[in-house]
């Protein structure tokens, strides 16, 4: 695949002494959809990186430290150091491709340990890969902050299970700590049962969360308003952005909805937008207004249809690696958009306020809830029950009145 490359980025690997290790990057990069131009970029950068790491051996293995280490830029300017962070971040997964990343393991001592705790959540657990790393972070952070460095695992108390989980649940909510006190007590379990610990450290409390315990954070629909029409469609990605943010507010799409919309997923002569709902897996055939069809026809004519690639995707990457948009991309567009419009956005912010904006203004125009449950694509209808709790009207309509206080002799009845 190297004659997609640029004439300077050939001669380039033609006279470096690692040419049969950046070409095998390149195919790499072109694999995953990243320019001409930056593969360059990225090339150029590894060929004056690659010097001052160990690579003598074709099959040795690299880890993170040595890579950060190789990849320093501290002493030059801010960009050169965002420059180098992007090639190392590149060049991270194309070393795990090749079998040639090395896991750092937070304590050495330990490797063996959690090797086979590795092994034991994949081959007996059969936990999913991603779940596996989840585990392996928890457990990396409790070995590196809980076992002092001349500590044996042998020999912790609950007091140093108890002083992690203090410092951990400063870092993240309630709800992730469920999951973080979770991993560690399948952990201690198995340190236990393996004769690595000799007493029960995994009786650790939970903190309790309850289901819609918080109101949904929907915006002012004034603010939606205000959002959309500070999009500017001559900037980078605006008309891109205008038409994800539309439909998120307009019909109360999930990001993961967004993202998986297809160019054939709009019937122009019907005038629908069929999606896939996430979490039902149903079909769900949309009326589109007037004012949608013409921004996504206008979309397709001034930015879509000008990318010249195989994609079917409705929404593409701006940067590269180029192809499809990630659901979690999503929230990056919302923030970006609020704040360039000036406007203050819900602590924490996130892109599903303007799917509660949706759902709460179909509530105010007297939708029922089985229908808003139904657009929304709830499996369960307490789903959808949460957003009365923000309908102050409906509420106020409900009220029991108080008693009016009589009063005799100058104190109260």
């Amino acid at each position: 695949m190297t004659e997609n490359l640029l004439p300077k980025t050939r001669l380039l690997i033609e006279r470096s002494a690692f040419g049969q290790h950046i070409s095998e990057f390149c195919t790499w990069l072109q694999a995953e959809r990243y320019s001409a131009w930056t593969t360059h970029l990225h090339v150029l950068r590894l060929e004056q990186t690659l010097p001052m790491m160990r690579t003598a051996a074709p099959g040795e293995l690299l880890g993170a430290v040595d890579l950060a280490t190789a990849f320093d830029s501290s002493r030059g300017p801010q960009t050169r150091r965002k420059c180098a962070a992007a090639t190392r971040r590149a060049y991270m997964p194309f070393l795990q491709s090749c079998g040639r990343l090395r896991r750092d393991m937070a304590n050495d001592r330990f490797s063996a340990l959690l090797q086979a705790y590795h092994r034991h959540l994949s081959e007996l657990r059969g936990l999913s890969e991603s779940s596996r790393g989840h585990h392996a972070q928890t457990v990396f952070a409790f070995l590196a902050h809980a076992v002092g460095p001349q500590q044996q695992l042998s020999v912790i108390t609950q007091i140093d299970v108890e002083r992690f989980v203090a410092r951990r649940s400063k870092e993240v909510s309630r709800h992730s700590m469920q999951h973080v006190i979770a991993h560690l007590r399948a952990f201690l379990c198995y340190c236990r049962h393996h004769g690595h610990i000799e007493v029960a450290l995994d009786v650790i409390d939970t903190p309790r969360t309850y289901r819609a315990e918080l109101p949904p954070k929907a915006l002012p629909w004034s603010t939606v308003e205000r959002l959309l029409a500070s999009i500017d469609h001559k900037s980078k990605s605006g008309w891109r952005d205008h038409c994800v943010l539309h439909l998120l507010a307009n019909y109360g799409l999930r990001p993961s909805e967004v993202v998986a919309l297809r160019l054939d997923s709009i019937d122009w002569a019907a005038g629908t937008l069929r999606v896939i709902q996430r979490k039902t897996g149903t079909e769900l055939l949309l009326p589109l207004a007037s004012p949608t069809l013409k921004l996504l026809q206008d979309y397709l004519e001034q930015d879509r249809l000008h990318h010249t690639t195989v994609d079917s995707e409705l929404f593409l990457r701006a940067r590269c690696p180029f192809g499809a948009l990630r659901h979690f991309a999503l929230n990056d567009i919302f923030e970006k958009r609020m704040r360039l419009a000036h406007l203050a956005c819900p602590k924490p912010s996130h892109v599903y306020s303007l799917r509660h904006t949706f759902a709460m203004r179909l509530l105010t125009r007297g939708v029922g809830v089985k229908a808003i449950g139904d657009v929304l694509g709830h499996r369960r209808l307490d789903s959808t029950c949460t957003y009365l709790r923000l309908d102050i009207e409906m509420l106020r309509g409900v009220a029991l009145e108080v008693p009016t206080l009589r009063r005799q002799g100058g104190r109260h009845a």
